[in-house]
């Protein structure tokens, strides 16, 4: 099994600090992406505090659920990440200055081997057709979850 992943860069007038605002605040993620329609802070944890915890509401024409994440990275202007449940999938933003007043966000999907090796245990025959479920909306979603997330800064 090997891990999957994605990635895709967007270029928006806004420093740095100001696109981590935004993104970091995973209470505004109903915004700007296509599944997670609502995310909250689980026990009062906060962006700035490695380890808290949020849950998040997706919802597909299929199925609406909640998982939890657990912030991996909080490094303001620069980085900001979350793994989902034990470490199945992790999702990353990455922010680098382009000058004073631009920022490449780039925002990444790891669908991890333990997340592989979780969806055959849990799905068994199903595994590689939930699998790829996961894989196209991730490339689906980054491009249109970028796209929202300029749109609101530069707004």
């Amino acid at each position: 099994m090997t891990a999957l992943e994605h990635s895709d860069s967007i270029v928006i007038a806004a420093s740095p600090d100001a696109v981590y605002a935004l993104v970091s605040d995973v209470t505004r993620t109903g915004e700007w992406s296509p599944i997670c329609q609502e995310c909250w802070w689980n026990d009062g944890g906060s962006a700035d505090v490695v380890g808290s915890t949020f849950t998040g509401r997706n919802v597909t024409a299929d199925r609406t659920w909640e998982t939890v994440s657990t912030v991996a990275v909080a490094i303001p202007g620069t980085e900001f990440a979350w793994l989902v449940g034990d470490s199945f999938v992790r999702w990353e933003y990455t922010l680098e200055a382009i000058d004073e007043n631009s920022t490449q966000l780039t925002e990444s999907w790891l669908f991890t081997e333990q997340g592989i090796e979780y969806f055959h245990t849990k799905f068994g025959d199903r595994a590689q057709e939930e699998i790829e479920i996961r894989r196209t909306a991730a490339l689906d979603g980054i491009p249109r979850t970028l796209a929202a997330i300029k749109a609101i800064v530069e707004s």
